[in-house]
């Protein structure tokens, strides 16, 4: 009867012993999860937190390097519409009979600025100037089509490079666009500069139209970084 009972107990306590090494492992890998877990949690939290702390600074430095401008709604006769949160900017105007409308870039591009050299050359020096295109659309109502007129607005002057007449404002197609502005006679050249001059679509609008965008750059790079934090700091 011992010897059963013995024969008995000895499944009986390996079976116990297993299912305690079993719970003891079971509790080690857990354990190790949470730990791993908790060190990913830290991790994560200082992470976003240096980034937090990061975007302050240069949201308060980008603050306090200017002071704060009143949003410029006109310049000379355009109504002025900054479109916050978009790469553009729109000028509109009547002008007589006609509409017209200016969408204008941020700063898209940039080449070394042109220097004068005694002799009445021109090199190009280390300074680079900044460059923003402007699209001009002329209408006269409807069906009567539309004129639009490609430029460059460097610092301190405009500069057309195409020009050519859509059927309508709202329809994509890809018309015959003309030659090379620079190709034109020079008489014809100087008559498109005056057609614009006399719509206000000159130097003095060049000017205007990059001291905006250096403001507008910072207001935007500013709003880009207050989403990005707003966004980190979500839970």
């Amino acid at each position: 009867m011992a010897r059963l009972i013995r024969s008995l107990r000895k499944p009986l306590t390996l079976t116990l012993t297993h299912q305690f090494h079993h719970q003891q492992q079971q509790l080690c890998i857990s354990q190790h999860l949470f730990r791993r877990s908790y060190i990913s949690e830290m991790r994560k939290s200082a992470f976003e937190g240096n980034i937090l702390r990061l975007l302050r600074n240069e949201i308060q430095y980008e603050l306090q390097s200017s002071s704060p401008n009143d949003p410029v709604t006109k310049f000379s006769s355009f109504m002025v519409d900054g479109r916050a949160g978009e790469r553009w900017i729109t000028l509109k105007k009547r002008y007589a009979d006609e509409d017209i409308k200016l969408e204008v870039t941020m700063f898209d591009g940039a080449v070394p600025a042109p220097t004068p050299t005694p002799d009445g050359g021109v090199i190009n020096s280390d300074e680079m100037q900044m460059h923003i295109t402007v699209i001009v659309t002329i209408s006269k109502g409807e069906g009567d089509g539309v004129l639009q007129i490609t430029c460059s607005a460097w610092p301190d002057y405009v500069e057309i490079k195409k020009l050519f007449i859509r059927a309508n404002e709202n329809i994509i197609d890809e018309p015959y666009v003309g030659p090379e502005f620079t190709e034109l006679d020079d008489a014809l050249q100087d008559s498109l500069y005056d057609f614009l001059e006399v719509r206000g679509i000159n130097d003095e609008l060049a000017v205007f139209l990059h001291q905006y965008m250096k403001r507008k750059d910072k207001t935007e790079f500013v709003r880009w970084m207050e989403r990005v934090k707003s966004f980190i700091e979500r839970k």
